[in-house]
């Protein structure tokens, strides 16, 4: 047992708390259902483009701009009368607001926190993790070491590299925990998505639910996700 006495994974999410996952997409969903002004949910190419944006790391409120600036537009174009019937409408200008935002905040992350600061903050909670003194601690103090050495990096470019390092501590971690540990958390985060799952395509679901699972085993630990634009 680490020292302190608490058993690896001993650490609880917080109950009743909404998933961050599902509410990124739930969120996209009911922003432009009441745009656009059609009661109709998203179709599957809509989940896709949703999880599209997810996996590349765009924040939700970049997102909901970009929404709101196309469906703006709309309201001002000839072609106003005309509902806008999907996502791709607004592709266009959430990927120009996605590209504002790179060049605004340069080595800026969310709500201001500036990248140095959040690498700094997540190598404290790896060596915490590494002076435990259990089976994943040389990992936890390798990746604290690695984070350190990359931390002048550019952020676009160390982002890629963070998620691949949070995939093998995320590993490590659930070997560790035990697979009746994992189990539990996995039933959970199907538990959480139950109300959202039939109106997504498996795909779309299943990344749902793995990016769940992830997030949890870390906090689980004290981790945070190592995404430098996680939100």
């Amino acid at each position: 047992m680490p020292p302190g006495g608490r058993e690896l994974g001993g650490r609880d999410v917080a109950p009743g708390q909404p998933d961050p996952e599902a509410t990124y997409y739930q969120t996209v969903e009911e922003f432009f259902v009441s745009r656009r002004g059609d009661p109709l949910f998203l179709s599957h190419a809509d989940w896709h483009r949703v999880a599209k944006w997810r996996r590349a790391g765009i924040p939700l409120r970049i997102v909901l701009r970009g929404i709101g600036d196309a469906l703006d537009s709309h309201d001002q174009s000839w072609s106003r009368r005309r509902k806008v019937g999907s996502l791709a409408y607004c592709a266009a200008e959430v990927e120009a607001a996605w590209q504002r935002w790179q060049r605004a905040v340069a080595f800026t992350t969310d709500e201001g926190v500036g990248t140095s600061a959040f690498l700094r903050s997540l190598c404290d909670s790896l060596d915490a993790l590494a002076g435990r003194g259990d089976s994943v601690s040389a990992l936890a103090a390798e990746t604290s070491e690695e984070i350190r050495n990359r931390a002048g990096a550019d952020p676009l470019q160390l982002e890629g590299w963070l998620r691949s390092k949070e995939a093998e501590v995320v590993a490590a971690l659930e070997s560790a925990m035990g697979r009746k540990a994992v189990a539990a958390i996995e039933a959970a985060v199907r538990a959480d998505l139950a109300p959202y799952r039939k109106r997504m395509p498996d795909k779309v679901a299943a990344r749902i639910e793995a990016e769940s699972l992830a997030r949890r085993v870390l906090e689980a630990h004290g981790l945070p996700r190592f995404g430098l634009f996680d939100s």
